[in-house]
């Protein structure tokens, strides 16, 4: 189907969510990629997010959640991370827009003359440019089902424009595009019965913009019974058959399966007049079996500081860690138990260290700011002297560091720049391209972003992991460890077993057998290319050791 109508020829499934957020829409969405794949068809997924700002990049993570970055450096929205760990794939950045990014792109059209000289509008100008921009996801990825999932809730009003581009499509090509709703279906235990009322709003907001669902998937705790089925169907304007039924489960890599028990494949194929090709989900039901084989737990523990949401833990702030774990784990048949430790109560209470001793493996992740960070230089320097295997990511990789260059190096007053600019010891400072950046209040879209490459040294446990010496892994930092100190830190046994492949900028540092048996820190984010089917190669490799303690 390659050629210049590629996206003319393609199939759009627009994924809407009802009554409220939090109910899983991005796991639907990527699910719903998966079981149209598994059918031999070449599919891509699009986020759309609501949201003025030009992309994720500046959102605080404890109110939108993980910013995940792309091969190409773009800071999209969590879901991207999950489309790209169900399809086992590597999205362009065609697949990730915002309100935000498609506003600018029609400003600088008006300001090019590109609209010859209209007064330019909502409609047709934005929804045009929306559309425009599907469509041509849709040709860079060759695929022969696009998935698109609109952020936010069925009737926000940020919604408007894309709700409309979706119509104008249906309406232009309505044997191409498909409409599927997310809907929560309560089940108040004071009630014991499930309600459909909120069901029905939510289509019915829809409908008044002109979109009505093609299929309604039903989440609740439990399965949604023929009874509820019949009512949303019959208020809803749908068949029976084409409520789908998406009960809670133990791990979101069920989703696909339990899709599937309602022959959601065959129903999508069919409405869209594609061939129905037997489906091959083979590989994917044996990692299912082993989430639920799985017995023996292991326990990591994440010290962090984006975790509070009022009297909430919002784990959605670390999603690609948790999830890279859950790979590395269930494929070495272990349940993983991750417990959140809030660093700051390090820093109160340094007794509290202890309750690290109980830990098979402690995690940093990526983070900013000085809020809870000597908290987490004392739980380093924890894991260090009680030999708790570490891996410490991008911030987690550099707070390392600092720990090794004042307790083993014996260097004094040893700081990062980003929160004591004033320090005499930086061993962590602004990379030279990022000064300018800075002094200049740029900050959207300007750190180091996306894939760069890292050559490994043999002998290292860098190099176990990755059993091969060039690889590409994916960055978003300003910081880097400091050129000046590098030969003092070596000096003292820490080991920088990846760099660059000028070796002028550290990538990986760990700590030798004989002093440690797995500490390792990474620059780069390794989360962000591990899929249940392929689990990251450093996060296996701190799984195994950790299998040990």
């Amino acid at each position: 189907m390659k050629g210049k109508n590629w996206e003319k020829n393609a199939k759009y499934i627009f994924i809407f969510g009802g009554v409220m957020s939090g109910i899983g829409k991005g796991v639907a969405a990527s699910s719903i990629a998966k079981i149209i794949q598994a059918r031999g068809l070449s599919v891509t997924a699009i986020k759309i997010d609501p949201y003025v700002n030009v992309d994720a990049g500046t959102m605080n993570p404890t109110e939108h959640g993980e910013v995940f970055v792309l091969a190409s450096g773009l800071e999209t929205d969590q879901d991207m991370g999950n489309y790209e760990r169900f399809l086992n794939t590597t999205l362009p950045p065609t697949n990730y827009m915002t309100t935000g990014s498609v506003y600018r792109h029609v400003i600088q059209k008006e300001r090019d003359l590109d609209y010859g000289g209209k007064c330019v509008q909502v409609i047709p100008h934005v929804t045009g440019e929306v559309i425009e921009t599907i469509e041509n996801a849709a040709s860079v990825n060759e695929a022969e089902v696009v998935i698109i999932e609109v952020g936010g809730t069925t009737g926000d009003y940020e919604n408007d424009m894309f709700t409309e581009a979706a119509r104008q499509m249906k309406m232009c090509h309505p044997n191409n595009v498909l409409f599927v709703m997310i809907s929560y279906v309560p089940y108040p235990n004071k009630i014991g019965e499930m309600k459909t009322k909120p069901t029905q709003q939510a289509v019915r907001s829809l409908n008044s913009a002109g979109v009505q669902p093609d299929i309604i998937i039903a989440r609740s705790e439990q399965d949604i019974d023929k009874k509820r089925k019949e009512k949303i169907a019959l208020f809803c304007n749908v068949s029976e058959k084409e409520v789908i039924s998406a009960p809670d489960v133990s791990s979101i890599y069920e989703v696909p399966l339990n899709f599937e028990k309602d022959d959601l494949s065959s129903i999508i194929l069919k409405k869209l007049s594609l061939q129905i090709k037997q489906t091959n989900l083979k590989k994917w039901k044996k990692f299912v079996n082993k989430v639920s084989d799985a017995k023996i737990p292991i326990k990591i523990g994440i010290v962090g500081k984006y975790f509070g949401t009022g009297d909430c833990i919002f784990s959605d702030s670390y999603i690609s860690v948790i999830e890279a774990i859950k790979h590395a784990s269930y494929s070495q048949d272990r349940v993983p138990d991750i417990q959140w430790i809030n660093s700051e109560a390090y820093e109160k209470d340094p007794q509290k260290l202890c309750e690290l001793e109980g830990f098979n493996g402690i995690i940093v992740p990526g983070g900013f700011g000085e809020r809870g960070v000597e908290g987490k230089i004392a739980a380093i320097q924890y894991a260090r002297e009680h030999k708790i295997p570490y891996l410490g990511l991008c911030y987690g990789m550099q707070l390392m560091v600092i720990e090794f260059a004042r307790n083993v190096a014996g260097l004094k007053d040893v700081h990062t720049t980003e929160i004591k600019p004033q320090t005499k010891c930086p061993v962590i400072d602004l990379m030279i391209e990022q000064k300018k950046n800075m002094q200049e209040h740029h900050y959207g879209a300007t750190m180091r972003l996306g894939n760069y490459p890292c050559k490994i040294k043999k002998g290292t446990k860098a190099f176990e992991a990755y059993k091969k010496m060039n690889i590409k892994e994916r960055h978003r930092h300003r910081y880097e460890v400091n050129p000046r100190y590098i030969k003092q830190l070596e000096k003292a046994g820490l080991i920088f077993s990846g760099t660059s492949p000028n070796k002028q900028l550290m990538e990986i540092a760990e700590l030798p057998q004989s002093m440690h048996p797995f500490m390792l820190g990474s620059q780069f984010h390794p989360e962000f290319t591990s899929t249940p089917l392929r689990p990251g190669p450093l996060f296996f490799q701190f799984i195994k050791a950790a299998k040990n303690v």
